[in-house]
């Protein structure tokens, strides 16, 4: 090899370094129009608390720190139909505390506008219709939008149930925008209706969930966009009842991580050709 097909193969080698970026930190997400947390005390109970577990699974992304879980108070429940998010939690096999792994700790609105989200391996989001989650638990985290976003590029997790309206409203209105803590999730719509026929995604099984996991309860909102994530399961009807997905977030959509390493190794290969070629002119 001469001189300069030599230097030519140096140059192109630090020119593929340099245009290769090492993977940045991304987040996992996991939304759902289930309310796994109430299902997780009463009915399908089995399937929502392995709904439960792996969708944190997911979110956590092998991060053990604890779980940072938004409740400032149990008062939907004098609604009818909502139960305590917490013991759902508690039955899905975690338990209050601030160590690391399978633990949670609980904020209020008023503490979560302060709280270091870096402290926690994922946000916990309760359902309103089923759960505990609050008007104004809701406009708390709608408040960080920015922040749980730079939160989630920098590696966090964030798992969030079904919204749809039904909880005690904020005060004072008006009303937060719901899943507005995600400013491109925008399609969703409220639907109460029994799980029966509802199948997974490819996607979905890869998560280890299985269909008894997403049938036999009731689920309470579906979207009718992704905003770029991949649906998880779908109802009888093929409307999306859950989105996940992992990789960099902005405002206005989400961005899949590359596969940068393949990448890196198809540009030496393509850059590896464009230099044999400029070796066979220059012989």
């Amino acid at each position: 090899m001469n001189s300069s097909v030599k230097h030519s193969l140096q140059s192109l080698a630090i020119s593929a370094c340099l245009m290769w970026t090492a993977p940045s930190f991304a987040g996992n997400i996991f939304v759902s129009g289930h309310d796994a947390d109430f299902h997780a005390i009463s009915g399908n109970t089995l399937g929502a608390q392995h709904l439960i577990q792996q969708s944190l699974l997911f979110a956590r992304n092998g991060n053990t720190a604890p779980i940072l879980f938004i409740q400032t108070n149990t008062t939907n429940i004098s609604l009818g139909d909502h139960l305590d998010s917490a013991q759902g939690l508690i039955n899905s096999g975690y338990t209050a505390g601030n160590t690391p792994g399978n633990h949670f700790v609980t904020v209020n609105a008023t503490a979560f506008a302060t709280v270091d989200l870096s402290l926690f391996s994922a946000i916990f989001v309760p359902s309103d219709h089923g759960g505990t989650l609050t008007g104004n638990d809701l406009r708390a985290l709608d408040n960080r939008a920015a922040d749980i976003i730079t939160y989630l590029n920098n590696g966090g997790g964030l798992v969030a149930w079904a919204e749809d309206g039904d909880h005690q409203p904020a005060t004072p209105g008006p009303e937060p925008q719901l899943f507005g803590f995600l400013p491109f999730l925008v399609s969703s719509t409220g639907l109460s209706q029994g799980e029966t026929g509802f199948t997974l995604s490819a996607f979905g099984t890869s998560l280890g969930l299985t269909v008894a996991d997403i049938n036999n309860n009731f689920s309470h909102n579906f979207f009718t966009g992704t905003g770029g994530m991949t649906p998880v399961d779908f109802d009888a009807s093929g409307r999306i009842i859950s989105l996940g997905f992992s990789g960099s977030i902005s405002n206005t959509g989400v961005v899949p991580e590359p596969e940068t390493y393949a990448m890196l190794l198809a540009g030496l290969g393509l850059l590896g050709f464009v230099a044999r070629r400029r070796a066979q002119k220059t012989a």
